[in-house]
């Protein structure tokens, strides 16, 4: 039986860029670390992982996965704090209502993380 995502995992090409993931997840955004080895980490979102390598090689692209959605309590607060620290806010925080039985109201942005990776910001109305 399924039960829920365990993890979104990322592969860096360089320490440098490692660094700079963490740093975002954890330094800007608040996350904390919740294993650590010699390849990588996995950093708790509070409901599932984010798994980042160190020890990646090659090109990236959007592939099949479009984007990962972090929930998140106030979009507004969390976007301000990502584009001051100079990361792409290509979809600005707006309002939503996902039209489903019942209808699924929303707040929502979108940015970009340190390896070009999509990610959305998710508050529940």
């Amino acid at each position: 039986m399924i039960t829920g995502i365990h993890h979104v995992s990322m592969k860096c090409d360089s320490m440098d860029e490692f660094l700079k993931e963490k740093s975002f997840y954890c330094d800007l955004l608040g996350l904390t670390v919740k294993r650590e080895w010699n390849e990588g980490i996995m950093i708790d979102t509070g409901n599932g992982l984010i798994e980042i390598f160190h020890n990646g090689t090659g090109t990236r692209s959007i592939g099949a996965v479009r984007h990962f959605a972090l929930a998140s309590d106030n979009v507004d607060e969390d976007i301000a704090k990502i584009r001051n620290a100079g990361y792409e806010v290509f979809i600005e925080p707006k309002d939503i209502v996902i039209q489903s039985d019942p209808p699924f109201p929303a707040r929502i942005a979108f940015c970009r993380g340190p390896l070009n990776e999509e990610i959305e910001l998710f508050q529940e109305k």
